[in-house]
């Protein structure tokens, strides 16, 4: 397959798992703090690597777009960074361990990002309204039940990883087969 049509196709491609992860994030919506971004950032970067930022910052862009471009969308640039980060280290190990491994170790994986989520939005939070440590210990307190929601929804989605990356995996085959 030629150079340009394999880059249109994965365009193509990217845009609608980005999108699939913003029409997600709607369909979750009646459980606060819970949805599939964990699910979905380890599986496409486990499945596309580096590549796996398009999906995601086409999200964030929609994200973006749909709710407005505002102060608190800013930490959306970086906030799942730390996630897909660290998939791209586990995606070198991932052939060698065992499912019998990688299953809980994702799991656990997701459910870290879910718990640190406000940990890692703080910092913004605190130069845009002035928070100096004690304000920012307050917030990231403030925020633990949030975030325990969140890991625990992270954790329970985490048990899709391994199918969705091999459901992936094989798509991208069959689709650059044509």
């Amino acid at each position: 397959m030629r150079s340009s049509t394999r880059r249109i196709r994965d365009l193509a491609v990217f845009a609608v798992l980005g999108s699939i992860m913003f029409v997600s994030q709607i369909a979750m919506m009646l459980i606060p703090n819970v949805h599939l971004l964990g699910l979905f950032i380890a599986a496409f970067t486990l499945t596309y690597r580096v590549r796996a930022l398009i999906p995601l910052y086409v999200y964030v862009m929609v994200y973006g777009a749909f709710y407005g471009f505002s102060i608190w969308w800013l930490p959306y640039l970086y906030i799942f960074l730390p996630l897909w980060g660290t998939f791209i280290v586990v995606g070198f190990f991932d052939s060698r361990l065992p499912t019998k491994v990688k299953t809980p170790l994702y799991m656990v994986l997701c459910a870290l990002h879910g718990l640190s989520f406000g940990v890692l939005y703080v910092p913004f939070q605190a130069l845009m309204w002035g928070l100096n440590f004690k304000g920012m210990i307050a917030w990231i307190l403030a925020g633990i039940p949030f975030d325990i929601i969140h890991a625990i929804g992270n954790f329970a989605a985490g048990i899709m990883i391994i199918p969705l990356t091999a459901l992936l995996r094989k798509l991208d085959k069959s689709l650059y087969n044509i």
